[in-house]
């Protein structure tokens, strides 16, 4: 939509001055406005603004007259009280929020200010939409509002016998009333008639009003230099000229309002939402959409969904996880490990050169028993189903959006959205539209849009490519410091024999390249949110749909690195290519590669995801919860107590912290890294849905908590769906198939085992007359002659133990002294043939049934179609009976017309 508004003000004859700064401010206040709606004579000038007192109650959402309601609220500083005044940079400020507030004047907004109660530095403009404007905007934005009351049967009517079952989760509909529901349209002023208009200040509802007045403060123009339009509220306020621009909340959270016709849904939400005690309950999705628009309610319905297909998961999880502790007692290869005549007296070669010793098996005995917990056959069985819950979990929430787009009036919303007004800003070049054949404007040619998809793509990659380079950073600190673990923790555990059984060197290696690996993610973290929206702008998407999407892309393809980098390593590069203790391969050529324990590095993966997923639950509630509860805790006892008893609404909300624009958005990125952690890699982890369970109860409160009593009420904006994040989950569905099932392959010894256990009597797997896990270790270490190490490659033995002639190794090849000594054995091609085996039939099976599920469970179930085909076919039939009696009106009075003229014709002439 071309700025209609706006295009008068093109036009304009304006005098313009150079000041101090080189920056061009407005000279002549009257020839920057231009009235569209209304005029200045009836407004106050706030040129010289005469500033009204504040006398009405804490809670008032009203003007001093009582009659007009504040939409917005603009805060800014004075600058004849700063202390430290700069008159030329105080005066251009002045210049561009006069000119500012005059064209929303112009506009046909009323505006009241006042100044602070406790700080009169600091002045309130409260802004008013009246009714024409309303109507106006509602007609340019197409707003759908209501024709009248819906009388279709919902689901929970139909199925009322039932609800004493689900009574207690309910909310308590004495207390938040359901909403009733109507037939909508686009408004039109021209068929005003059509809509169920019973009240005039009642049929735009608050958030609808807020989000028409935000429409227009965006708009609004303040300054024109070199033929460049300056305009919209985000700017005064990122430039300092306004110091914030928010709606009111309706009320105070821990009570209700003292105006009686208020509905006090802020109070409503605290208490059957937000409070600790409602933990247990539904959420009410219906008062959360009315007060915070469509877009904060599909989150919470989509997390909400989330958690509650998480149970599920969670109890499969733990089923899983219970079977593999129970059975721990059974592993019979962890007995041979721990056991001290079979492990006890299998000497490993060291796993680094020059600085490692030779070391017994046995030492891995408390690592082998954890691992029997987490890779044992119901592994296999929770990744299965973990790859099937997946694709229920999206197919059943894309029912679930369908019918909220039903509920909450969104089915056709996309072809309502607007351009971003920077997208409008820079919109210079005329191109003919190839469908409608017109001109219109566009900000760039095709050549510069390739030139921005080009440059935006090299700096994407380049700062993938930098997080690459610190994960490379982290395998080099592993391979480091190993050696020096390796060296000097059995010295400083000498002794202690208790601690060193659990802190071996490679225990405490992950430990503590976890934890670093994960205070680098939080840092570059914040780099990367940065620079992905400084990409984006540099982009310049179209609408706010286009941006939003661009930058999700962008922002989970560096947190996918981020995040998920260091676990692809563990689980399928770690100890995969090292070689032999003959001839090592080397990482940079200096570095030998890690080697995983005997068990493989599936523990080793365990560990990190714990950390990780630990880590980051802990430090998000941290910044959510603590550092606004404290910022917020601060500006209080900078007030005076009594003075903000009797402060009003609006100045109670001014000191509340601001969630920004993109605050959902870190939102739902913070859910889908964690939905990655419980579908990516869920073989390594069966409790990550469990944790995640927990987390996410938690955190629908604590978000509910933040935006009811923390945060300043955010402007409601319309959504249909979850936006780009649902492409990206169905992806990361898909991926998780292919990487459990490598996990489960090649990162757990669960394929070797299954290849041993039924290989039992075939040589050299094993020569027993039964199926049998006896002997396994052995099969699994493959012998080296002590006398073929390298110089380089030597270890160092302690000097009063006696240097075994060979040692063991965890591979597959051939003994010395074999013609292909140290070669792969035959073995070795076996088990990796199963394990291909595997990967095919497990992908192959799995995706299966996700195709066949996705074909079985249509997206849109078939009440929800015909409820949508139902109410369109009454809407327009609604529309079209109404048309028809204006014309059948109209035409009558016609007719009546035509025949006092025909009387008046056939009368005779007087004289």
């Amino acid at each position: 939509m071309q700025m209609m508004t706006r295009d008068v003000l093109l036009e304009m004859d304006q005098e313009e001055e150079e000041d101090d700064d080189g920056d061009i401010v407005l000279d002549n206040l009257e020839q920057t406005t231009v009235c569209s709606f209304g005029s200045l004579e009836n407004q106050p000038d706030f040129r010289t603004p005469e500033f009204e007192e504040f006398n009405g109650k804490s809670d008032s959402l009203f003007f001093n007259d009582g009659q007009r309601r504040i939409d917005f609220v603009l805060v800014y500083e004075d600058e004849s009280r700063k202390e430290t005044n700069k008159k030329g940079s105080n005066e251009k400020q002045r210049r561009k929020r006069q000119a500012y507030e005059s064209n929303l004047i112009c506009d046909g907004l009323h505006l009241e200010a006042t100044r602070s109660i406790l700080d009169d530095k600091l002045v309130f403009v409260k802004v008013h939409a009246p009714w024409e404007v309303l109507c106006t905007y509602a007609e340019i934005m197409h707003i759908k509002l209501p024709l009248k009351p819906n009388d279709l049967k919902t689901w929970s009517s139909a199925f009322g016998n039932f609800s004493w079952f689900t009574k207690v989760l309910q909310v308590d509909e004495s207390i938040i009333k359901p909403e009733q529901e109507f037939f909508t349209a686009p408004f039109e002023k021209n068929r005003m008639n059509d809509f169920y208009i019973q009240d005039r200040d009642t049929f735009f509802n608050p958030a609808t009003r807020s989000r028409i007045v935000y429409f227009i403060l965006s708009r609004v123009m303040y300054q024109v230099r070199d033929n460049v339009k300056k305009f919209g509220i985000n700017r005064l306020v990122s430039s300092g000229i306004y110091k914030a621009a928010f709606p009111l909340h309706d009320c105070n959270f821990s009570r209700k309002s003292e105006d009686l016709s208020c509905p006090s849904e802020r109070y409503l939400l605290y208490r059957e939402w937000a409070h600790p005690r409602s933990i247990y309950k539904k959420q009410p999705l219906d008062l959360i959409r009315k007060y915070y628009g469509e877009k904060i309610g599909i989150y919470f319905a989509w997390l909400g969904y989330y958690t509650k297909m998480l149970f599920l998961a969670a109890a499969v999880g733990v089923a899983c996880f219970l079977y593999g502790y129970f059975n721990q007692d059974n592993c019979t290869w962890s007995k041979e490990v721990c056991h001290p005549d079979i492990g006890g007296k299998i000497i490993m070669c060291p796993q680094c050169d020059q600085h490692c010793s030779f070391w017994n098996l046995n030492i891995t005995c408390e690592s082998s028993k954890k691992l029997c917990i987490f890779d044992s056959f119901g592994t296999l069985v929770f990744a299965v189903f973990m790859g099937i819950w997946v694709t229920l979990f999206l197919e059943f929430w894309k029912r679930r959006q369908a019918e909220l787009e039903y509920e909450w009036d969104t089915v056709e919303l996309q072809q309502e959205e607007q351009p971003r007004p920077e997208y409008e800003a820079q919109c210079t070049h005329v191109v003919i539209n190839e469908i409608t054949q017109e001109q219109e404007r566009v900000p760039f040619t095709a050549w510069g849009k390739c030139v921005r998809i080009t440059l935006c793509a090299s700096a994407v990659l380049f700062w993938i490519l930098l997080i690459i380079a610190s994960v490379i950073g982290i395998i080099v600190y592993r391979l480091s410091v190993f050696i020096v673990f390796s060296t000097k923790l059995p010295e400083t555990l000498n002794g202690t024999a208790s601690i060193q059984k659990y802190l071996t060197p490679q225990t405490a290696t992950s430990i503590t390249a976890a934890l670093i690996s994960f205070v680098i993610i939080m840092i570059l973290n914040i780099i990367y949110e940065k620079v992905a929206i400084m990409i984006t702008n540099f982009e310049l998407p179209r609408t706010q749909t286009d941006y939003e999407n661009s930058l999700t892309m962008k922002m989970f393809l560096f947190q996918f690195v981020n995040y998920y980098s260091s676990c692809f390593y563990i689980a399928f590069f770690k100890g995969k290519f090292v070689g032999y203790p003959g001839d090592p391969v080397y990482w940079l050529g200096k570095y030998r590669n890690e080697e995983c324990d005997p068990g493989g590095c599936l523990l080793e993966l365990t560990t990190q995801l714990t950390i990780i997923m630990g880590g980051k639950a802990i430090w998000n509630n941290i910044q959510e919860v603590l550092l606004p509860w404290v910022k917020n805790l601060i500006g209080r006892c900078r007030t005076v107590s009594s003075a903000e008893k009797i402060s009003p609404r609006w100045e109670q909300d001014y000191h509340l912290q601001l969630m920004g624009k993109l605050g959902l958005f870190y939102e739902y990125l913070e859910m889908i890294i964690q939905f990655g952690f419980v579908t990516l890699f869920v073989a390594s982890f069966p409790l990550a849905p469990l944790l995640a369970l927990v987390n996410n109860i938690l955190e629908i409160r604590v978000d509910a908590w933040k935006m009811t009593t923390q945060y300043r009420r955010m402007v409601p904006e319309k959504a249909q769906d979850i936006g780009a994040w649902q492409p990206i989950m169905q992806g990361i569905a898909i991926l998780a198939v292919v990487t459990n099932a490598m996990i489960i392959a090649f990162t757990s010894d669960m394929i070797p085992r299954l290849v041993y256990y039924w290989s039992f009597s075939v040589p050299p797997y094993g020569n027993h007359t039964h199926h049998t896990m006896e002997g396994y270790i052995n099969s699994t270490l493959s012998i080296f002659n002590v006398a073929d190490f390298k110089n380089q490659s030597k270890g160092n033995p302690d000097p009063n133990a006696v240097i075994p002639t060979t040692c063991r190794y965890r591979d597959f090849r051939n003994p010395p002294g074999h013609e292909q000594q140290y070669k792969h054995s035959i073995y070795y091609w076996h088990v990796i043939a199963a394990k291909l085996a595997f990967i095919i039939v497990m992908e192959h099976l799995i995706y299966s049934v996700k195709f066949f599920v996705s074909y079985a469970i249509p997206d849109v179930s078939k009440s929800t179609k015909s409820k949508i085909k139902r109410e369109k076919y009454l809407t327009q039939k609604l529309l079209r009976e109404n048309h028809l009696k204006d014309m059948t009106k109209n035409m009558g009075v016609i007719a009546e017309r035509m025949v006092e003229v025909v009387d008046n014709n056939l009368r005779p002439k007087s004289e």
